[in-house]
């Protein structure tokens, strides 16, 4: 399990790779989901949960003034996240 934080403004790739099977829960703040064309996906707040996996989900990112904190959960035996 990862935590990691997003500042203002700040905004993390999503690769196919490193994020498989991975299971994300908002702990802090509100992050918005930036889709595969590039355009911005939903904005999920404290408690959101969602997988990545299959969603085509390209990034992270956090629009907001305060820092945002994510949750990351892999199943045993998966290359965890390097952040």
């Amino acid at each position: 399990m990862h935590t990691l934080a997003l500042r203002a403004g700040a905004r993390i790739a999503v690769i196919a790779e490193e994020w498989h099977n991975a299971f994300c829960l908002v702990t802090r703040g509100r992050v918005q989901l930036e889709l595969r064309d590039g355009a911005p996906g939903p904005v999920l707040g404290h408690d959101a949960a969602f997988w990545l996996r299959g969603t085509g989900i390209r990034a992270l990112h956090n629009p907001y003034r305060r820092t945002a904190r994510v949750r990351i959960i892999t199943p045993p035996g998966n290359r965890a996240l390097t952040e």
